[in-house]
């Protein structure tokens, strides 16, 4: 029985040693991390017709090159723009979006930021409501 029970013990120890190795094995990896200064762009009441460009800035926390490979809007009436160079570990970035202000009334609309970062998939959003000009 006493011997059982130092086997489990050997094998708990062991178990808690692989995972500890494992998590600084994962420290070590190389990955890119984006974080935005905000992740809601709230444009607040615009005349009809007005600027619809807004930017959405962001640096790279992680310690690996940040590559966006593609940046999805929900609709065509938002129309993102962002740099397809690697962003490198410490540095910004930015993310123009220009929503077409023609539309009269409240917006939310979805943009979708894919990269090689550790969050593969990152969603911003813009609201607002577009008014007649006075």
């Amino acid at each position: 029985m006493k011997r059982t029970v130092n086997i489990l013990v050997m094998f708990l120890f062991m178990g808690a040693t692989a995972i500890t190795q494992a998590q600084e094995m994962a420290m070590l990896e190389e990955v890119a991390i984006i974080d935005f200064e905000t992740e809601v762009m709230d444009y607040g009441t615009i005349e009809q017709g007005s600027d619809g460009t807004r930017i959405f800035k962001f640096t790279n926390k992680g310690n690996a090159p940040l590559i966006i490979s593609e940046v999805k809007t929900s609709c065509g009436c938002t129309v993102p723009s962002y740099s397809k160079t690697p962003i490198l570990p410490g540095e910004q970035g930015e993310l123009k979006v220009k929503y077409n202000t023609k539309k009269l009334g409240n917006f939310t609309k979805t943009i979708t930021v894919i990269s090689n970062a550790k969050e593969v998939q990152k969603i911003l959003k813009i609201k607002g409501k577009v008014v007649a000009p006075s």
